[in-house]
């Protein structure tokens, strides 16, 4: 396997243009919100949820198997989840932001709880040549899924200062690569750029921004993938596409957005203008349908990105959770979660 980068396993002293004071920040200051309007939000998510943000039916579940996997044509993704998916490239898999653990929190026994089982078990999921990390919060970067993946990935791509996590996780230094923005790696002819986003980082109440985060950019001989991680509506969606589009197929938050957070998660009209300035074809919105993560319904992310992009004859794949998507000829998807409660 051939794997070009720049970059070196471990950054304990980061120099990047990204780090100011010990902490990574975004290039725009964020919304600070006070500690009072931090308390109102805590009570609210643990005492005082609207109705409709969890489903009362079964959210629409394909089964996958290694076997299968291994027949798939090339140029194949699924989504397992949230911001989980797994791509085919060249005969190899790549695997984003894995969340297999039911709840996405620091503990299984309280907070976000799956509303569907992964399509498809880590012991079941064929060798995987990278995992691909945007950030290192709870519903991205799970750690029980990255010791289980340890033994079958081939490397891990990761945000400056994550791979400091892997690494004191007990993942082998040599699997591990750690980009700032604008940097970018090549393994087995799939080149991987990661670029900006605008987020925050964090893992606990000490250590905020103390890694930084990103999405990727992912080019395959004339395939062309954008993976936008967690982020906030920001300038430099325009510039990854000025820089590296036109995309085939832009995989974009859309979920957990609130206007009491405006610059961490795009609304809807955001996500949509994201896709326009990445010069994309096919627009997957993802980071909804599997955690409760917000104080919207839970089909709300999927109703209006529909209705939006019906209005601007966009493109919209949404697959089931485990179903082939084709990146050289998506289909739009079965509208899965229209009917559900």
């Amino acid at each position: 396997m051939a794997i070009c980068t720049s970059v070196s396993a471990t950054t304990t002293a980061p120099v990047s243009p990204q780090y100011h004071d010990g902490k990574f920040r975004n290039p725009v200051p964020m919304h600070k919100a006070s500690l009072g309007d931090m308390a109102k939000l805590w009570w609210i998510f643990l005492f005082d949820k609207p109705s409709g943000t969890t489903p009362q039916q079964a959210v629409p579940v394909q089964p996958l198997t290694r076997a299968a996997l291994l027949a798939a044509p090339d140029n194949t993704l699924y989504r397992l989840g949230h911001s989980t998916m797994l791509i085919k490239l060249a005969g190899a898999f790549y695997l984003t932001d894995p969340v297999f653990s039911e709840r996405a929190s620091p503990v299984q026994w309280f907070g976000p709880a799956r509303f569907h089982a992964p399509p498809i078990s880590i012991d079941e999921l064929p060798p995987i040549k990278a995992v691909i990390l945007s950030h290192d919060h709870y519903d991205h970067l799970d750690h029980a899924a990255v010791k289980a993946l340890a033994a079958k990935t081939t490397v891990f791509l990761a945000p400056l200062g994550v791979g400091d996590r892997l690494i004191d996780w007990g993942i082998d230094a040599a699997k591990v690569r750690q980009f700032d923005w604008w940097q970018s790696a090549e393994i087995d002819g799939v080149r991987f750029v990661a670029t900006p986003a605008q987020h925050f980082s964090g893992r606990g109440p000490h250590d905020t921004n103390s890694t930084l985060w990103a999405s990727w950019v992912i080019q395959h001989a004339n395939l062309r993938l954008f993976f936008s991680g967690d982020t906030g509506y920001f300038k430099g969606f325009k510039e990854i596409g000025a820089k590296y589009g036109p995309f085939d197929v832009a995989l974009l938050e859309t979920g957990a957005y609130d206007k009491r957070w405006p610059d961490i998660h795009m609304q809807p009209e955001e996500t949509l203008q994201a896709f326009v300035d990445l010069n994309a074809g096919w627009l997957l919105p993802m980071h909804n349908g599997t955690f409760d993560l917000g104080l919207h319904r839970w089909q709300e992310p999927f109703d209006r990105i529909e209705k939006l992009a019906d209005e601007r004859g966009i493109k919209l794949a949404t697959p089931e959770m485990g179903e082939a998507l084709d990146l050289t000829a998506p289909h739009a998807g079965g509208r899965w979660w229209h009917g559900l409660k």
